[in-house]
């Protein structure tokens, strides 16, 4: 089966967040185009990470459609087809909250390849941690025992385990240093280049957007604007 031509992760006039009579989106429009990373801005509050959540079909809207690659999707979470989930990877703000505390590092960046049967589980996670450099001592640890640096890398991993072709990162770098901020961002651009894969890239820091973002929107009640 030829691979999907890509066309865009695209929100469209969507309503959404957790009253049906006070959505915290508006008839909001976004569209993730493929080989680049638009990153999203705005105050607390604004809707940012709900948008996320429904590009990254996790949370179903009360209206509107999120298309992906033209085609619409048709449900969300658990009722999301295998084929579209597979292809969008998110990666949060709290990497503490994303890992089940009871799992190695290894374990949590295997989950993907179990869900889905995919051969060559060990390879392909060993080809991860080399990627996201965590060394092997580092797998066999659990999430208290390694930094929130170290944990978000592994994350990384697991996102990308399934080569998603498109990315959702939100505030994935609040709890990082300078430094590892750098190198997570600096991995996804390589993954990126490699792949063609679209990213949203959002985050409260106007610097890292910059230098990170190739075009970046800001979320107002009103909507979606450039």
């Amino acid at each position: 089966m030829p691979p999907p031509v890509l066309t865009g992760l695209r929100a469209e006039a969507v309503v959404a967040g957790y009253d049906p009579r006070r959505p915290v989106l508006d008839r909001h429009a976004l569209t993730v185009p493929p080989e680049r990373t638009v990153g999203l801005a705005g105050p607390s509050g604004s809707g940012k990470s709900t948008l996320a959540r429904v590009l990254g079909l996790l949370h179903a809207p009360f209206s509107g459609t999120v298309h992906l690659d033209g085609e619409p999707v048709t449900g969300y979470r658990h009722r999301t087809p295998h084929a579209q989930r597979v292809r969008i990877g998110v990666l949060f703000q709290q990497p503490r909250l994303s890992v089940d505390p009871r799992l190695t590092l290894r374990a949590a960046i295997t989950e993907p390849l179990l869900a889905t049967r995919a051969p060559r589980q060990a390879e392909r996670v060993a080809e991860l941690a080399d990627l996201v450099m965590l060394t092997p001592d580092l797998l066999s640890r659990r999430a208290h025992e390694v930094s929130d640096g170290q944990l978000q890398r592994a994350c990384l991993a697991r996102t990308l385990a399934l080569s998603p072709d498109y990315l959702v990162c939100d505030e994935m770098t609040t709890m990082l240093d300078a430094s590892t901020t750098a190198a997570l961002v600096g991995l996804i651009r390589d993954y990126q280049g490699r792949t063609g894969a679209g990213v949203l890239a959002i985050s409260h820091d106007a610097v890292l957007l910059r230098r990170w973002a190739d075009d970046t929107v800001h979320l107002t009640p009103d909507g979606v604007l450039a």
